[in-house]
Order: C-alpha cells, then structure tokens, then sequence
C-alpha cells in the first residue's frame, strides 16, 4: 500500500482516454490516399463496421499492464506459469509472494486456456493467466487457433465473472515466435467479434503496449474499430481477406463439416414436389460435397490425378493466402517506387495499367514484397477486364525481372488476372527482350503469347490507347522523341489510316 499522502503509482483505467475519443491525423490523407481504389464500395460492407458504442469500451495505453486499476488483467507464461518475461515479471513483483503460491496451486495451464487467481497487492482485483502459443510455420493454422482461444476465453471468462474491464497485455510475444502483426489482427477480430455478440456486460477492454507495440497497434486498430464511417470505408482494402467466423475464430474451409437441416430440400414450401425431383438434389447438397482427406489430395495434385475443379480450389486457396499478406503488410517502400499505377481506359474502354521496368530495382528490393504489392494493387482491377503497358525503356540490368520470378507471379494469381488481361503492350523493347518473351510465352506459359505485342514506338501505342488517357514517364517521353524525331507531334491523335493499321492487335485481344 502507497504511504499516506504519496502519489499512487496505479492507474485509473477510468481516467485513460477511450478509442473513440482518440483523434486520427491522418485520417483525411488516409481518406484520399484509398478512396479511388476502392470499387463499388456499396457492393461490399465492411466486416467490421463503426460502432461508437463498441469504440467507448476500447482503450489503448501504453505502459505496463501490472499498474492498471481494472477489474482484472491478463498475464502471458508458459505452461508452468513459471516464464520469466517482462510482464510476468512485473506482474509478480507487484503482487507479492501470495502470487506464486497459488499460481503453484493451479497446476500449470495448457495452451490456449485461460486460469483466474486473484490480485493480491495489485489495483487489478483479478489477473487472468493464459498461455500463447509457439510459433513455427509448419503449423500455422494451430497456432491461430490456440492464440484465438487465449483471448476467447479470457473474455468468456470475464463474461462468466460479471468482470466490468480487464486490461489485456500482447498475448503471443515475439520471444514465442509469433509475428506480432499477425498476433494482433487476431487479437483484435477476435475481441470485437465477443464485445459484438457476448460483451453487453463488459464496460472496457484496455491493450497495454510497449513503445515497440503501440505503432503496430495504432496502424491496425482503426481497420477492426473505425471511429467514423469514412475510417470504417478507408480501412477496408486492408482488412485481411482472413477474418475468421462470425466469433473471429480462425477458418480451415478443409476441415469445415457441412451439414444441411434437410439434404435434398432447397425450400420449406416444397413438399408438393415429387419423390424423383428431391432425390434429384441428394449430392448436390453441402453435406454431399464435403471434401476428403486434404493431405490424400495434396498427394493426389503431385500424382496430376485431382479433377480440374479441385486443382481451381487448391488455386484459389493458396492465392486468398497472399492476399490476405498482401493487404496485411506495409508495403509503403514498394509503392513510393511508382513502377506500378492506374492510368485511364484503351479504345474498348478496358482499364489500362502502366508498369515502369526502370523504376524497379531488382537488385535492392525485396521481390517478394514487390509481389505483394502487385496482388494488392491488380487484385479489383481484374475483376473485369484490362490491358496492361509496360515501358521497357531505358532499363538496366539491374532492372531486368528473373523469368523464375514472373512464373512464379504467373502461378500465384489468381485465374482472374489471366482471364480478363486482354492485352499487353511491351513498350520500346530491345533484341533480347523479344527473345526473351518469346521464349517464356512460348514455354513457360500458356495463353499469353497471342495478348502480348510489341510496340516499337508510343506513336503505335496511341492506335491502342489515346495521348490523353495515359500518364507516361518524362523520360520515356524524351527517349521516344529522340527515337523517332517527333516532339509535339508524337502526342497527336493518330489518323484513321494508323488506326485501321494497328486495330487488329486489339481486336485480336
């Protein structure tokens, strides 16, 4: 106990400053920088829409979680409750020795679960103990599945207590492997998805974070609790295409059982159809389509003896994953390159995208992030159909993409980007970049040698697609110039002879 007339060391959660009440500076930036990305943005809700009254119970502080005067506070150990990690630490130096005798009663705890002592010399009248999973690739989905449960179960367990705040610390450290984006996202859904359907009760949930902490938890709070409509809209292209069930609990579609109430019946009214037409249903039903054993079909995909369709989904599985990565990670480095951006439409009035080959450093940039971002950006463009120009001008060595690289880009994507791509327009290519394209159309894929085109000059390129609907570099500009001795006279519009001249290559698309 403090000494009469000193200043408490705890803190009143009731004085901390509420999510909702915390300005956004870049809100309008934010605002402006996602609005033209997003597409049709009626067509699709957000998952996690603002709610002013859920806002009111969110509280970030940063600061150590053992000197919160709340209901109750959570501490992360091991299955021993004997970890030696800083909040462990602090929580056990506050509470005093009674702490460790009765976490000795307890009898460990397994991951995943959450055990109650009380708080003993802390302001917290309780402290929720849960254990965080190891993390290992290999086993990633039972990792988020033991981690969703750690903050599950604390919440249940407050429900359960009549618990009016408790004071969350990260969970799932680093010094456990686990990514500490990756952590959040699911600490955060998961929470929210309780407050929404369980937490009338609970008045405030309180993350405590470290100065390490608190950027990533600023970056992502805003996407599961927006504090207006416009956050709610701006956050949406970086909401996780993985956002567990309708309690936030991590989704393996593999293993998902799908049980129909009645198999065979498509409505309640329909009893007057005949024996024959319902029978007609049974193997169409969720029930009848459940997939079997996922590591036999794996073996089956190696052996090329699945069906087309289970290949698709496969497919389809493994691009969701890198999208979800993709709208997950900050890729803010590979966007600042502009090698890759929106421009107008093509005379058919399909999207055109520009992609500048000398504004990617092959050589000083993480590719694998450079993938990322074009799967963010392309992933609502090739929702319907677009033609791509790339500007081969003036590129280097060290600008030149591995044709391992593209094959890889070209099995990740997703069918989409294959289908609607109506043409490619390569730009002021050399000797060996023909070669180059011909052999990877040729052998490495399939179906793109008839979209891509070469275009010796932007006077040929303007046949396609009008000066006026495509941004192009200055030094692109400049190069073509001296190419083909034009200078204003390379941007005029072209005339019905070139017209007809070079309107196969888009008829053909």
């Amino acid at each position: 106990m403090d000494p009469l007339g000193a200043r408490s060391q705890f803190v009143e959660v009731q004085t901390l400053s509420t999510w909702e009440r915390q300005p956004d500076p870049e809100g309008e930036e934010t605002e402006k920088e996602y609005t033209d990305s997003l597409v049709s943005q009626e067509a699709f809700p957000s998952p996690f829409p603002y709610r002013e009254d859920i806002n009111r119970k969110i509280v970030l502080y940063n600061g150590d979680v053992a000197l919160l005067n709340c209901t109750a506070i959570v501490n992360t150990s091991n299955e021993t409750l004997t970890d030696k990690n800083p909040i462990s630490e602090s929580i056990l130096l506050h509470a005093g020795p009674e702490l460790r005798d009765e976490l000795l009663k307890l009898n460990g705890c397994r991951t995943g679960e959450a055990k109650m002592t009380k708080g003993f010399n802390l302001a917290a009248r309780f402290i929720i103990h849960t254990v965080g999973p190891k993390y290992k690739a290999k086993y990633r989905t039972a990792a988020e599945s033991s981690l969703y449960s750690c903050y599950r179960n604390v919440m249940q367990l407050a429900k359960e207590q009549a618990m009016a705040s408790v004071a969350f610390c990260v969970v799932s450290t680093t010094r456990r492997g686990y990514a500490l984006e990756d952590a959040t996202h699911i600490a955060f859904r998961t929470v929210r998805r309780f407050l929404e359907n369980h937490g009338k009760s609970i008045e405030m949930v309180v993350f405590a974070v470290t100065d390490m902490e608190e950027p990533t938890y600023r970056k992502l709070l805003p996407l599961y609790y927006p504090r207006s409509e416009e956050e709610e809209r701006a956050s949406l292209p970086l909401i996780p295409a993985d956002i567990g069930n309708s309690e936030g609990e991590p989704v393996v579609p593999e293993r998902q059982i799908r049980i129909a109430e009645k198999p065979g019946s498509l409505e309640d009214d329909c009893e007057e159809e005949t024996l024959d037409s319902d029978l007609g249903q049974v193997g169409n039903h969720a029930f009848a389509r459940m997939e079997g054993d996922v590591d036999k079909q794996r073996k089956l995909i190696l052996q090329g003896q699945l069906s087309d369709a289970t290949i698709h989904k496969q497919h389809q599985r493994n691009y969701n994953r890198w999208l979800c990565r993709a709208r997950a990670e900050d890729l803010s480095d590979i966007a600042a390159l502009k090698a890759l951006y929106q421009t107008g439409v093509d005379m058919c009035g399909r999207t055109v995208m520009v992609l500048v080959g000398r504004n990617i450093p092959v050589t000083l940039i993480d590719m694998e992030k450079a993938l990322l971002y074009f799967i963010h950006v392309m992933d609502h463009i090739t929702v319907k159909e677009y033609a791509m120009v790339y500007f081969h001008t003036l590129t280097g060595e060290h600008n030149h993409l591995d044709p391992e690289f593209l094959k890889k880009l070209y099995e990740i994507v997703d069918a989409k980007f294959k289908k609607n791509l109506r043409a490619f327009y390569f730009v002021h290519p050399s000797f060996r970049s023909k070669v180059s394209t011909w052999f990877f159309t040729r052998f490495s894929v399939s179906g793109m040698k008839e979209k891509v085109h070469h275009v010796e000059t932007l006077q040929q390129l303007f046949t396609c697609i009008l000066p006026e609907q495509i941004d192009i570099p200055p030094f692109v500009l400049e190069y073509d110039a001296r190419l083909t001795n034009y200078t204003a006279g390379a941007r005029r519009r072209p005339t019905n002879s070139e017209t007809m001249k070079y309107s196969t290559m888009t008829k053909r698309s």
